[in-house]
């Protein structure tokens, strides 16, 4: 069976490296413990194709306005639904605590949700399934973008919304 493995950044003197924030959240979330903060994240992103075109996208130009494809169904309002439904079962698989996913506001612009989860497994679950959600884009010849702003002008951006309880 294959292993999934998350692992802190140190130097070799047992130093953090400065990529290394999961160390300074697990001492946040370690002095927050009694109140058993519950986070639930809504992880956006945009799929392309290798040469960096929008899944979805005419080549060249713009579709049509953003609005129908939020939630949408049907080969002219969704682009890498195969992605995104790999990786959910992925998520599954793997334990990872997903929640949904579902087609966003702008064509090849997809999201996931993650939680509740309690404290630090909220970041280590969030990483995973970013994680997953690339690797699985591998196997489709696709290329996933974080960028908040992957288009510029009257298009939405790419966010993950945390909600906190």
């Amino acid at each position: 069976p294959n292993k999934l493995v998350l692992c802190e950044t140190f130097h070799h003197d047992g130093a953090t490296t400065t990529t290394n924030y999961r160390k300074a959240c697990v001492e946040t979330m370690n002095r927050a413990e009694k109140s058993h903060p519950w986070f639930g994240i809504e992880q956006e992103y945009t799929l392309h194709q290798k040469d960096g075109q929008l899944l979805g996208w005419p080549t060249g130009g713009y579709p049509a306005p953003q609005g129908p494809y939020y939630c949408g169904v049907g080969a002219n309002r969704v682009f890498g639904r195969p992605v995104v439904e790999a990786h959910y079962r992925a998520c599954l698989y793997a334990g990872i605590k997903i929640a949904g996913s579902n087609a966003e506001v702008m064509p090849g612009q997809w999201e996931f949700q993650v939680g509740p989860c309690e404290g630090i497994e909220m970041a280590d679950q969030l990483w995973v399934a970013r994680f997953l959600l690339h690797r699985i884009a591998e196997d489709f010849g696709v290329v996933v973008s974080l960028d908040p702003k992957p288009v510029s002008g009257d298009w939405n951006g790419s966010g993950a919304h945390c909600n906190y309880r």
